[in-house]
């Protein structure tokens, strides 16, 4: 059977996956709110078409903090991809690259920051949890600076650890027996199991790397302002995919207050609830830069390793087309807000 789209691709990998490790991958916080309403939000948003524009040719590439990419289609940073395929990261880096786009790597990996690297034929971005001490971060930080990755992203909305109660009646550890935090062997963790972040924190970073630094989980125009003052270069909007806090905001609708609230001085970018091209249109006309594609690609992984994935993004890629076209918006520059109605 042909799978188009990638609903097809998560019914695919369920069946091939073992039910605790697929709830670890699905599931949310509490009573899953949030999760459910990161899809619904997108529904309540309707296009406004335009109509006899040459759409001939579209054209999709942008740069993202000047790293040229074919789409404004991104993977988001997400833990344990060897749960999905054995290869892990590495095929996921694999199908980035093939996919001509960025991939940022997760901290809590099952393969590597090296490894990763070596995998890649694209550009890397990485994902950072000052977990367990900032001493051991900062070791990550440096790593991920000689392995060539591009940006640190900073998450920011994890002081503590969701509610997670599919986890919790699985006796799900993080990462699950018998996955293993990769970056982390040979690592002496000594400090709190979670180092408590403030604004203050941000200098920290500065301090120890010259990379980008990219702030993921902000919800509120009044952070958002906050980051600017602190001299971030990205803001990635973003419940966690509604594995934090139960009942937050959806992003989508987070997402204008906080381009207001930034006024062009960093770039935005958009994750959590991307299923179709029609929803990265709409976060693109809501005026996210770009946006990061988390679960799907993991469905993809779970399906055929590397080709799986690289077949999500593609899926998505031609949808986003399709959309822009029938759309009336044949650049990303043609794209702006007059093209939703919310």
């Amino acid at each position: 059977m042909e799978l188009v789209n990638v609903f097809d691709y998560e019914k695919l990998a369920q069946a091939r996956m073992a039910p605790p490790l697929w709830d670890y991958y699905q599931g949310g916080s509490d009573d899953e709110v949030t999760m459910r309403e990161c899809r619904a939000a997108f529904e309540r948003i309707k296009l406004r078409p335009r109509v006899l524009v040459d759409v001939s040719a579209i054209d999709m590439h942008c740069e993202v903090l000047g790293t040229p990419v074919s789409m404004p289609l991104l993977i988001a940073p997400m833990a344990s991809h060897c749960m999905a395929h054995p290869e892990g990261e590495c095929a996921t880096a694999q199908a980035a690259g093939r996919a001509g786009t960025l991939m940022i790597a997760s901290t809590v990996a099952t393969r590597t920051i090296e490894e990763i690297a070596q995998a890649a034929s694209g550009p890397l971005w990485f994902q950072l949890y000052t977990y367990p001490s900032l001493k051991v971060a900062e070791l990550l930080v440096r790593r991920a600076e000689d392995a060539g990755y591009r940006a640190i992203v900073l998450t920011v909305d994890l002081p503590r650890l969701g509610n997670r109660e599919k986890d919790r009646r699985h006796n799900i550890t993080i990462p699950p027996v018998p996955y293993q935090e990769a970056n982390f062997v040979d690592v002496e963790k000594v400090g709190q199991a979670w180092v408590t972040l403030t604004w203050e924190s941000l200098a920290w970073l500065r301090s120890i790397t010259s990379l980008p630094v990219i702030l993921k989980g902000i919800l509120t125009g009044e952070d958002a302002r906050l980051a600017i003052e602190h001299g971030v270069d990205g803001i990635v909007v973003t419940n966690h995919g509604g594995r934090q806090l139960d009942t937050a905001i959806p992003g989508i609708e987070a997402l204008p207050e906080i381009i207001e609230a930034v006024a062009g001085r960093c770039e935005i970018y958009f994750d959590g609830g991307i299923r179709r091209g029609t929803d990265i249109l709409k976060a693109l006309a809501l005026g996210a830069r770009a946006v990061l594609i988390g679960r799907p690609v993991l469905w993809g992984l779970a399906v055929s390793g590397a080709d799986g994935a690289f077949s999500v993004l593609e899926l998505l890629r031609k949808e986003l087309e399709l959309a822009m076209a029938l759309s009336g918006r044949p650049t990303l520059a043609s794209i702006d807000r007059s093209l939703v109605k919310m």
